[in-house]
């Protein structure tokens, strides 16, 4: 409003993004979930290659001291954001797609909706460009048919063009071998855990690809990427207690992190710490998070975190509470009013032996921190 007033133009982040790129070849890295994990990969990878990218990211990168990426000014590699429909102000030279799930709802109002976005986006390439999509993924899947001759399919599936083969999870990371129509571009190692890591790993593989770039010389580049902040982020290893952090406010992100420490941590009790981010997407997933925060052994689930929008009559983090309670009962689920109450609860709950994981897109991390904190003072006293 003050820049109003002063006779300065304002213009949206993703215009300003947009025709910040504009001078260079573009690529965008869309989808529901997994964009700014995937989209550094490519940029590592691309780097690796000597491309010598600029790349823009939703999340703080370890090494870049930031969101950002510095590079030259032919080549950018941008998170595309579906909110608001942000990503349609970019015309990509390479386009992709991780996944299109229900998202958004204050966007857009169905399914359908969503889905005809993600159809303009892959339509925003031109002919000679090509569009690098997620087949394991229903909904980014049917975008090939929109893509059209310029789609490359990546998955773990059968139906992929370019498959992660051969995957090995192991405490440090994850190794696999990618194939190219059945023949071997080699071994892969990641920092990174979970399957979804690896279809993200896929999808800057495909833009190698995709730009004839051979995809064996990104393999250190990707092997010495340890993850975005707030992306299963190890906070702390204090007293036999692992605290993990993650960004996840999605049932199928929530899904992902869970199983991943599941995978990791074998035959280690699981507590999880959840914040829900928006009253509309409560609203929307109550169900759906109760149903996945169930995998882990207790459970906390604390108030809304509301970012942009008001209260929606009804809707309260309880909603999650009893979908959670309705699966695994009353004793495994713990309600807290606010992140004090949150803290003091899993407290009291920790034991040596145990991994914490807090997840929401708020302000849930803080509770880790305060939690690695409260126990290096007590191993310290001890």
């Amino acid at each position: 409003q003050a820049a109003r007033a002063r006779g300065i133009p304002v213009v949206k982040r993703s215009r300003a993004m947009a025709d910040l790129v504009s001078v260079g070849e573009v690529i965008a890295v869309g989808g529901t979930h997994g964009k700014t994990t995937a989209t550094t990969l490519v940029a590592l990878a691309l780097e690796a290659a000597g491309v010598n990218p600029t790349a823009l990211v939703g999340g703080r990168i370890p090494g870049w001291d930031g969101n950002a990426l510095i590079g030259g000014r032919d080549m950018f590699v941008v998170e595309a954001d579906e909110y608001d429909r942000s990503f349609l102000d970019l015309w990509p030279k390479v386009a992709v797609v991780t996944s299109v799930e229900a998202e958004h709802l204050d966007t857009y109002e169905t399914m359908t909706e969503l889905e005809k976005a993600f159809d303009e986006f892959v339509d925003r390439v031109p002919d000679d460009g090509r569009v690098v999509v997620c087949a394991d993924d229903a909904g980014a899947r049917r975008r090939l048919e929109t893509a059209g001759d310029r789609g490359l399919a990546y998955g773990l599936g059968e139906d992929a063009d370019l498959r992660a083969v051969g995957v090995e999870h192991e405490l440090d990371g994850t190794r696999f071998t990618a194939r190219w129509r059945g023949d071997s571009l080699g071994e892969f190692e990641l920092a990174l855990r979970g399957q979804h890591n690896v279809r993200n790993a896929l999808a800057a593989v495909g833009v190698m690809l995709a730009m004839g770039l051979e995809p064996s010389v990104a393999a250190p580049a990707l092997a010495g990427f340890e993850g975005v902040e707030r992306r299963f982020q190890l906070i702390g290893d204090v007293g036999g207690v692992t605290v993990i952090d993650d960004y996840a406010h999605h049932p199928t992100e929530v899904t992902a992190t869970l199983e991943t420490a599941r995978r990791t941590f074998t035959g280690r009790r699981l507590l999880a710490a959840f914040q829900p981010h928006l009253y509309s997407r409560t609203q929307a997933f109550a169900d759906q998070f109760g149903h996945v925060l169930a995998v882990a052994d207790v459970v906390f689930v604390t108030a809304i975190y509301p970012a942009r929008e008001q209260p929606i009559p009804g809707v309260t983090a309880r909603l999650v509470v009893d979908a959670a309670r309705d699966l695994i009962g009353d004793d495994r689920v713990r309600e807290t009013a606010d992140l004090d109450e949150l803290f003091e609860a899993v407290r009291v709950e920790l034991e040596p032996g145990d991994v914490l994981i807090t997840m929401g897109a708020g302000d849930v991390f803080e509770v880790a921190h305060r939690v690695v904190r409260e126990l290096e003072g007590s191993h310290v006293d001890a």
